[in-house]
């Protein structure tokens, strides 16, 4: 897992963005007629909230249980959603979610899964995870589906922004799937120049990264092409994942008592500022995603599109953040245990 220092750095990166946050939103608002808003809501929405998004961390324990039985290697399923839920939190409080895997794969290499092994499978949730953003972000992007765009356009650059960013990730981590030596050798390419006009120390050690880095990705094209349906399936459910989060803003309208704008066109928003965020190096996408839930919302929400906002980000984000580090503190004491008490 992360090292002190670098925890450290985090924390403090994280506060202050919480703090600025804070400030930014509710600076100048009457707070009392925020709360009263709030407090006018149907709370029965929030509770299905609450499972839709537990459902949406849970899901991935689904896949990550699927695919290790695919290729053969033992596990709990009890481990594979803490898996889950240590994943989601460490990605919730570092930027751009770097912290997420490196953690999965600590966890379970303390429950004996090679690194290899959980390297490959994690790779293939990262490429489907982000897969869905590409496909929803380019399908409005090329479709310009009307009752979509009204509402983006004060905010229009920032989904294109994310949209190609996405694009490009997901690209490259492709290339790197079928086109490894290509790949390989575009990387050695940056790292010698960059060694050359002395840009980075230590050449030699990213060098030899990357080699060891190329053979991991070769491990994921000979899965790609073996196990064609798995992926598939492995696509599915992420799907089915990603809308149940995306529909979390559906049922904060609906609590408010709200008709009028349907809920395809909700779930399309909310998934849009997910594009426009996911690739940002923000935590969370603490920040940006208050921002553009204010620019995208207020003909859908109005005069309470604040109030809107507050709860779907603390259903959405700030729950999730909530049950995903209490269940890494039960992960940390649950995996592994056996091994200790030798």
């Amino acid at each position: 897992m992360m090292n002190k220092k670098k925890g450290i750095l985090n924390a403090v990166f994280l506060t202050a963005v919480f703090l600025i946050t804070i400030y930014c939103v509710f600076h100048g608002q009457d707070m009392g007629e925020l709360i009263s808003y709030i407090k006018s809501a149907d709370t029965r929405y929030w509770l299905v909230a609450v499972v839709c998004v537990v459902f949406f961390i849970g899901s991935e324990s689904v896949i990550i249980y699927y695919m290790m039985h695919t290729i053969k290697q033992k596990v709990k399923l009890l481990h594979c959603f803490l898996y889950s839920f240590v994943g989601f939190f460490f990605s919730c409080i570092t930027p751009s979610a770097t912290g997420g895997q490196p953690a999965q794969i600590y966890y379970m290499r303390k429950d004996k899964i090679p690194v290899p092994v959980s390297t490959l499978v994690l790779m293939i949730v990262t490429i489907t995870y982000k897969l869905v953003l590409v496909v929803l972000g380019a399908a409005v992007v090329i479709f310009r589906p009307q009752e979509v765009m009204v509402y983006l356009q004060p905010v229009i650059g920032w989904c294109y922004l994310g949209v190609a960013l996405n694009v490009f990730c997901v690209s490259f981590m492709m290339l790197l799937v079928f086109h490894p030596t290509m790949a390989k050798n575009m990387l050695l390419a940056i790292i010698r120049g960059l060694g050359k006009i002395r840009l980075i120390k230590r050449k030699d050690h990213y060098l030899e990264k990357i080699g060891h880095a190329m053979e991991q990705y070769q491990d994921v094209a000979s899965y790609f092409a073996t196990h064609r349906l798995v992926v598939w399936n492995v696509f599915v459910i992420t799907v089915v994942q990603r809308l149940l989060l995306f529909y979390v803003t559906y049922l904060v309208y609906r609590s408010f008592g709200m008709s009028g704008t349907g809920m395809v066109t909700v779930v399309i928003l909310q998934g849009m500022i997910s594009v426009a965020v996911d690739m940002l190096p923000l935590p969370g996408g603490m920040g940006i995603s208050e921002r553009l839930f204010m620019g995208m919302f207020v003909p859908v929400f109005g005069s309470i599109t604040l109030p809107a906002m507050v709860v779907s980000r603390g259903l959405s984000y700030y729950t999730e953040l909530i049950i995903s580090a209490l269940l890494t503190i039960v992960a940390h004491f649950v995996i592994g245990r056996k091994e200790k008490g030798r």
